[in-house]
């Protein structure tokens, strides 16, 4: 009887703690990926670049489409530039995405499971609520981005990342923890300087030789993430879980900031 309290209790934190990433495992699971609606396009190529080349330009001519909730799954729109654009709720599963520009543009709710947007530039876009899971956005810019996206298992390789914020809305929480969540992601050598991840999920992931200079890391989840020869120059760790994270050298470590307010510390592992 005490097993199964002490078991129920558990279960009940672990939903508490990580709410979003139940609301985002209930959501694939209530969704057929390769149902017309999602693994389709109502649009050919020729027809995104003539709704494009249409839209309406603001004073400083910049266009801004609107492809709110249109289905765009496994087509190749690499090089276009949707900058700008109302991209809400769209549909780009394993679309790809190569080298296209999505500067400033709304993907709130967007899905772009399996899609490559390998060097595409998102550069300040809106990704709330984004599903992202398995995504290549090798050498893309994310630079200053707002993301609550789920990438989890995505390949951000050398990705920029800069300024980004991947926090948790602490104010709105009705629809849950909504955060950044890279859970497993490939961040070598990613530039994440000064971002804010303060609360995200990077559990597991892969931070080798990756710049989290003056990162908000406060409360995020970093438990078995591989941190080696990172920088952390600058970076908060209060509150960080670091259970089983692998940590860079001790001279790397000196240099972060509240790294005795971590938790779980004495579990993580430290280089040979």
């Amino acid at each position: 009887m005490l097993f199964r309290l002490a078991f129920a209790l558990v279960s009940m934190t672990a939903l508490l703690v990580n709410p979003i990433d139940a609301v985002s495992q209930d959501m694939l699971r209530s969704v057929d990926l390769n149902s017309p609606e999602m693994s389709t396009s109502e649009m050919t190529r020729a027809e995104v670049e003539a709704l494009l080349k249409a839209a309406p330009q603001d004073a400083a001519g910049q266009r801004s489409a609107d492809l709110q909730g249109k289905r765009l799954s496994h087509l190749d729109l690499s090089g276009l530039d949707f900058s700008g654009g109302n991209l809400r709720l769209a549909k780009f599963i394993g679309t790809s995405l190569k080298g296209a520009r999505f500067d400033r543009a709304i993907l709130n709710q967007a899905w772009l499971i399996d899609a490559d947007l390998t060097d595409a530039s998102l550069a300040k876009a809106s990704l709330l609520g984004t599903q992202m899971q398995r995504a290549r956005l090798g050498g893309a810019d994310l630079s200053g981005a707002r993301i609550t996206a789920d990438l989890s298992g995505a390949s951000l390789i050398g990705a920029k990342l800069a300024g980004a914020d991947l926090s948790a809305d602490m104010r709105n929480q009705s629809m849950g923890l909504m955060r950044g969540v890279l859970r497993s992601a490939d961040l070598r050598n990613a530039d994440l300087n000064g971002a804010n991840l303060s609360r995200a999920d990077l559990e597991f992931a892969k931070l080798q030789n990756a710049n989290l200079a003056n990162c908000d890391l406060n409360h995020a989840d970093l438990a078995g993430a591989d941190l080696s020869d990172a920088n952390l120059a600058g970076a908060d760790f209060t509150g960080t879980d670091l259970a089983s994270a692998l940590l860079p050298s001790a001279a790397a470590l000196a240099q972060t900031r509240n790294l005795d307010r971590a938790r779980n510390l004495n579990l993580a592992r430290r280089p040979r």
